[in-house]
């Protein structure tokens, strides 16, 4: 009698070190970018009417990204597309993720690297399509978290 009085109170102690001990030790995350892809967000911008969307999700446990996406009214076939990154809004950069196809509507996948993941995570990361046209890219949109 006496030792269960004495083990009583550090009961819950015991259950809480259980809990914690079986707890996952990672807390993932699945995270929601959206971008609005329009000629007027291009550097320079261009005169072109074409508009997309891209909506994504990266999941910080597996550092997966996935897409999907679509565009019109291009004033030809899309070259190639891309994910850009690092660069804020109104700034260029170089190639982060190849986004294939590149035919609307298009979706897949990559994963990531920490790097990757950190820029895209802080908003400097954009997309990006491409036409004969326009080969720096004719209608772009950053991604911005949320749907």
């Amino acid at each position: 009698m006496i030792s269960l009085m004495i083990l009583r109170p550090a009961l819950p102690g015991v259950v809480l070190a259980a809990c914690v001990m079986f707890a996952s030790p990672v807390f993932a995350e699945t995270i929601s970018f959206k971008a609005e892809l329009k000629a007027s967000e291009e550097v320079p911008p261009n005169d072109s009417k074409a508009t997309g969307t891209v909506t994504a999700t990266y999941d910080s446990a597996s550092k997966q990204l996935t897409w999907k996406g679509n565009y019109s009214g291009l004033t030809g076939p899309a070259t190639m597309a891309h994910f850009h990154g690092p660069a804020e809004p109104g700034k260029n950069a170089g190639v982060a993720v190849p986004i294939t196809p590149s035919a609307s509507p298009f979706e897949n996948s990559a994963n990531l690297t920490d790097a990757q993941a950190a820029d895209l995570l802080a908003g400097r990361w954009y997309v990006n399509v491409h036409t004969g046209a326009h080969p720096g890219g004719e209608i772009r949109g950053q991604l911005v978290k949320g749907m």
